[in-house]
């Protein structure tokens, strides 16, 4: 699979697909790379329409990390970590680092499932330190 990124090295963002895709298998719908100013899709299930409104999304998606971070940084439940989201056709993980994050969709998987994969994609990014080129 040859996947090319505007924003990652193209060996990091094959990586972090065959990630996804090792976890899930065929319940992955796609994988998408952010930052707080940019999106690259990295990965899109082929029965799938290239419809959605990514730019609103990630923005969102963004935001969200922000504020949920700082709302829960005093937490005793420890630190934040990711987030889970349940809509009507899927599932939504949202995992990220200082500077970047991967929103991962997916059907149904186990919450055991959601926390490797997010463990794996935290790492990734961590290890290489990922900026926006």
């Amino acid at each position: 699979m040859e996947i090319e990124s505007n924003l990652l090295p193209d060996e990091l963002a094959e990586e972090i697909v065959t990630v996804a895709r090792t976890a899930t298998g065929d319940s992955l719908r796609s994988v998408t790379y952010f930052t707080r100013s940019d999106f690259d899709q990295l990965y899109l299930r082929g029965d799938l329409e290239q419809d959605a409104d990514l730019n609103t999304f990630v923005g969102h998606e963004w935001r969200g990390f922000k504020d949920t971070r700082n709302a829960y940084q005093s937490s005793e439940l420890g630190d934040y970590r990711f987030t889970v989201r349940a809509f009507d056709n899927g599932y939504l993980l949202r995992t990220t680092h200082e500077r970047a994050g991967v929103l991962i969709t997916t059907d149904g998987l186990s919450m055991q499932s959601y926390e490797e994969i997010a463990d794996a994609i935290e790492k990734l990014l961590a290890e290489h330190d990922v900026h926006a080129r």
